[in-house]
């Protein structure tokens, strides 16, 4: 059988405890961009780095993510040359972007950013 001998802190180490915590918390703006044509990707992801630049904001970034790959396998006939097929791929390129402590005018400036069709983004607050 083991004993535990019970210690009981006393009020002033507890006050010492709770004053570690972290002074000031860091917020973080997250973009996720994503699009089929890497040159397309990489033209915005420049020009929302340039925009937060201008702002004096601190960027992290841009960091590749792995590219996204579908593969699909078609028949090329139906019924007799069955083993005559075709295949296809669709590439997602990716990047990731954070904006370190944003201000409220980064943040106007990024969403009235006009971006090129076809490059998907995705902000979170952090």
């Amino acid at each position: 059988m083991v004993v535990q001998s019970k210690t009981k802190k006393s009020p002033a180490v507890k006050a010492r405890v709770k004053a570690k915590a972290p002074a000031e918390e860091i917020s973080k703006l997250r973009i996720r961009v994503r699009a089929y044509e890497n040159k397309i990707l990489d033209a915005s992801v420049k020009q929302i780095i340039d925009t937060a630049l201008r702002y004096d904001a601190k960027v992290v970034g841009p960091i590749p993510l792995p590219t996204e790959i579908k593969k699909y396998t078609v028949n090329r006939s139906t019924f007799v040359y069955k083993n005559a097929r075709e295949q296809f791929e669709m590439r997602v390129h990716k990047r990731v972007i954070d904006i370190l402590n944003p201000t409220p005018k980064v943040i106007e400036a990024l969403t009235n950013l006009s971006l090129p069709s076809g490059v998907d983004i995705d902000v979170k607050m952090a």
